[in-house]
């Protein structure tokens, strides 16, 4: 079965991260998956995008190490990287998350 890469923990950088935040939709999913708190499908997240540009999305999260997805049949389920991320970066996420979720009750 074919998976998907992911990088090793000490390899992801904060300015790949960030890079990878710069972005709404995959500001997006990252809300959707952290306000969840659970592994989601591509098919539950429900962004209204086509499947092309998700995949985009998703391949750029992999890679600065934000997602892990993993594939079950022809499900590919994604969930966010928070416990290797605080560990590698104590504290980043929570302000990141914290700050995203104030910006959306702003307006």
């Amino acid at each position: 079965m074919r998976q998907h890469k992911h990088p090793k923990i000490e390899e992801i950088d904060l300015i790949d991260i960030m890079y990878a935040l710069s972005d709404p939709t995959r500001v997006e999913i990252v809300m959707t998956l952290a306000g969840k708190g659970r592994a989601m499908t591509c098919g539950e997240l429900l962004i209204d995008r086509p499947k092309s540009s998700m995949s985009h999305h998703f391949k750029i999260l992999r890679g600065a190490g934000l997602v892990e997805t993993l594939i079950k049949g022809t499900e590919h389920i994604n969930s966010l990287r928070l416990k290797e991320l605080e560990e590698r970066f104590p504290g980043v996420m929570k302000a990141v998350l914290k700050a995203f979720r104030a910006g959306m009750a702003d307006g």
